[in-house]
């Protein structure tokens, strides 16, 4: 199957609350690839790709997050870009 990338823009209380690092131990879990990163508005966006339902789950863990986030929505948009290998942290931008 080919992989499918979604790129993600998180709005809520999202920063200051382990949600970058929990979206990597996410993405280990899940298998999927790609970047997390804080931005200066104060929402964090994720790049993830991977098999279609194991995005899914990504994306459904998105909208929780970690405890301490309060996550009020989370915009999705197909993202066509090669996908990367890894998922990491990224700078603030």
């Amino acid at each position: 199957m080919n992989p499918v990338c979604k790129r993600l823009t998180i709005h809520g209380r999202v920063q200051g609350v382990y949600y970058r690092d929990s979206a990597v131990e996410a993405a280990a879990r899940l298998g999927v690839a790609g970047w997390v990163r804080n931005r200066r508005d104060g929402t964090v966006e994720a790049l993830v790709c991977g098999q279609s339902d194991a995005v899914a789950a990504f994306v459904a863990w998105a909208h929780e997050g970690p405890p301490a986030a309060r996550v009020a929505r989370v915009d999705v948009a197909d993202a066509a870009v090669p996908p990367p290998e890894g998922f990491s942290r990224l700078p603030t931008v």
